[in-house]
């Protein structure tokens, strides 16, 4: 695809996904390529930092368009497993109230790899026994003009010491898009990219046991790409994970829709030791769980909306693209559960900004729980019209 070719489909993308005009598109993604080249040492071409829904998306297919197989974000968010459903409270001794995770993405599969396997592209992973040798190899494929994938522990990132304690060790995907002397250009949405030493980016890589030193890069890709194939293959994937089993263990309670289920029962469970009354119910512990409870469906593990928006614009595409028009009505009902997600999301911002004495924990409960329910309603119905429209 020649330079202008690529430029044009990159604004065009923009234009869908901020509703700019093509002018204003086109002046902030030159802008985003000139500041990108300016940067000695940047794949040429790596642009378009500015603006994302979903991260994990963003990521991959800002790697794979490099690579020369060019996406846009609602393409890598349904070819990634796009939205799902893991709810899950664990309580520990020396935190004085339970802890409360939602992953409203496709889970538990890595991102990229799933992209690139609906898609038939190659990757290539390597290993190092040491930060140096990881460091090294990382610079050569930098060299050779290949971005590289990272897993590294977010709390050991400069720009996230703000973030929660318990998910300081998480595994945290970044991609290295470019090297200048003893630094990186370490891509983590949000915030475009930001040079980071050497030394503390093998601070990072190293602190993350499970993906010590791991290095992904595109090993390969195909001449002609089965996009069609791939979504088909995607669709499947995320009908099964929301209807269930996903793990083939007594954890499965706690996806998909009897995660939802779970989720509902519990906010509304006024007595029992698993209910939110009993676990969350008193001034702290509720501040802390109605607040997490919003980043959950809007930035930790997901996107806006419990990324439902963002997975109903590659269901409308897919549509075009596979010649189903129940996928367009599938595309409506995963919106409008988003809508739901947005509002679940917003009344427990509230409630955790209101006064302890202007709320009823059960109260709130109890109605958030409705948004719940709502929600899982249009994700059934969607999942029914995915299987029709393309026999998954």
């Amino acid at each position: 695809m020649t330079e202008n070719k690529l430029l044009k489909a990159r604004v065009r993308a923009r234009m869908a996904r901020t509703g700019e005009s093509y002018s204003t598109a086109h002046r902030h993604v030159v802008a985003a390529r000139e500041n990108s080249r300016a940067v000695p040492g940047v794949v040429t071409g790596y642009d378009g930092f500015d603006a994302y829904t979903h991260r994990h998306s963003a990521l991959s297919a800002r790697l794979l368009t490099q690579a020369g197989c060019e996406i846009d974000e609602p393409l890598a968010c349904g070819l990634g497993g796009g939205i799902g459903f893991m709810y899950a409270v664990f309580e520990y001794k020396q935190v004085d109230h339970p802890l409360l995770t939602i992953v409203a993405q496709h889970h538990p599969q890595p991102w990229l790899p799933t992209v690139a396997e609906h898609l038939g592209i190659g990757l290539s992973t390597q290993h190092s026994s040491s930060a140096r040798a990881a460091l090294g190899k990382l610079e050569k494929q930098l060299t050779e003009g290949r971005p590289a994938l990272l897993l590294v522990a977010r709390g050991e990132l400069p720009w996230h010491h703000d973030g929660l304690p318990e998910e300081a060790a998480d595994p945290y995907p970044v991609v290295v898009a470019g090297a200048r002397d003893d630094s990186f250009l370490v891509d983590d949405v949000p915030g475009g990219p930001q040079l980071l030493g050497a030394d503390q980016l093998a601070q990072a890589w190293s602190a993350h046991r499970k993906g010590r030193h791991e290095l992904t890069t595109v090993a390969s890709v195909p001449s002609a790409v089965d996009l069609r194939e791939g979504a088909r293959g995607a669709l499947g994937l995320t009908v099964r994970h929301l209807t269930g089993p996903v793990l083939g263990n007594a954890f499965d309670v706690n996806f998909g829709f009897s995660g939802m289920e779970k989720l509902a029962a519990e906010l509304r469970e006024p007595r029992k030791k698993a209910g939110w009354v009993s676990r969350f119910g008193e001034p702290a512990a509720f501040a802390y769980a109605t607040t997490r409870l919003a980043e959950c469906l809007t930035t930790a593990y997901t996107a806006p909306g419990a990324t439902r928006p963002l997975y109903a614009k590659f269901l409308t595409r897919t549509a075009d693209l596979l010649e189903a028009p129940a996928l367009h009505e599938a595309a409506e009902a995963v919106a409008a559960s988003g809508a739901q997600w947005e509002a679940l999301a917003e009344q427990a911002r509230a409630a955790a900004e209101a006064s302890a004495g202007d709320v009823a924990p059960g109260e709130v409960f109890a109605r958030l729980a409705e948004h719940v329910d709502a929600a899982a309603d249009h994700e059934r119905r969607a999942t029914e019209l995915i299987r029709s429209a393309v026999s998954v």
